[in-house]
């Protein structure tokens, strides 16, 4: 397994879940519970500091837009290959932040994921309603990457639960034989009789590796990405 295994690793050993809060309770309720309360400002300025604006300091703002997608830390279910139909499903997705909003997440030591990971924030991300992460190794997705790359490297596999319905040439998440599959199919009746569509494929994350060339060509047909 490439080093991306090795974080993996890291993460099971730590055992860590994440419970985020509501898409109400995000930063702008949390730090109107703080800012708008007097007292907080008087314990402010009781410490002798000088506030935002006060004796020509400026806090470094960043104004969200209205459309900011925030990053999205979604729960790891496990490895695949390998992976179980209760394994996939023991673990629990959070709504997604409001935009132009963020929410918080908090660890929850015994839970039963594997980890968490954040995924940057897009509205194809936001718009995920049952979202799970599976590990998968390059090979078992037939992902193609440069020969300079050697062993196995890991894949950020993002997987919405909500989307049971086939959709051809989607890759989807179904379970053979006890264990879970990926895989398209042109046509329904492609698929292994009496298999369940356990979810659909939203996005694969490759990662940056130091064999791979520094730059991109500037041309689609010659570039080696993705």
């Amino acid at each position: 397994m490439y080093s991306f295994g090795i974080l993996l690793s890291v993460l099971v050993s730590k055992a860590h879940a994440w419970v985020a809060l509501p898409a109400a309770q995000s930063y702008i309720s949390v730090h109107k519970s703080t800012t708008k309360n007097p007292s907080y400002l008087k314990m402010s300025n009781m410490i002798g500091g000088s506030l935002h604006g006060q004796n020509s300091c400026f806090l470094p703002l960043q104004q969200q837009e209205e459309d900011f997608c925030a990053p999205r830390i979604i729960q790891i279910a496990g490895g695949y290959p390998g992976i179980t139909k209760d394994e996939y499903y023991a673990v629990q997705s959070e709504p997604a932040a409001e935009l132009g909003q963020w929410t918080y997440d908090f660890s929850d030591p015994d839970g039963p994921q594997m980890g968490t990971v954040a995924i940057p924030g897009s509205l194809a991300v936001s718009s995920c309603e049952d979202p799970v992460v599976l590990i998968a190794e390059h090979t078992s997705l037939g992902v193609e990457l440069p020969e300079t790359v050697k062993g196995v490297v890991d894949l950020i596999t993002l997987v919405d639960r909500s989307k049971t319905e086939f959709s051809e040439r989607k890759f989807i998440v179904f379970e053979s034989e006890g264990m879970l599959e990926i895989g398209a199919f042109e046509k329904k009746t492609d698929m292994p009789l009496g298999c369940n569509i356990l979810g659909r494929v939203e996005l694969v994350m490759i990662p940056w590796l130091p064999s791979m060339k520094t730059s991109k060509s500037g041309f689609a047909e010659a570039d080696e990405y993705f």
